[in-house]
């Protein structure tokens, strides 16, 4: 089966994808770093505000909430 590559906020809801890259600036790239996104994690998004944003997603069994330009730099493969 062939991998598909997208960003975070594309992702469906309740499907898991894999960390493949972060492209952001320094700061928030070390905080993503420190909620434990980090390459090859798998990440779920679980909810989604009525807004459309900010969207929670499982990352380690911990839900944590990412905004919509935040997560648009993160390429996930499912």
């Amino acid at each position: 089966m062939k991998q598909k590559k997208m960003s975070l906020n594309d992702l469906p809801l309740n499907t898991c994808g894999m960390v493949y890259n972060i492209n952001c600036n320094c700061n928030i790239y070390r905080r993503l770093l420190d909620l434990g996104i980090v390459k090859n994690t798998k990440i779920v998004p679980v909810l989604k505000s009525p807004s459309g944003d900010p969207r929670a997603y499982e990352v380690r069994g911990t839900l944590i909430a990412l905004r919509y330009e935040d997560a648009q730099n993160i390429e996930v493969i499912i």
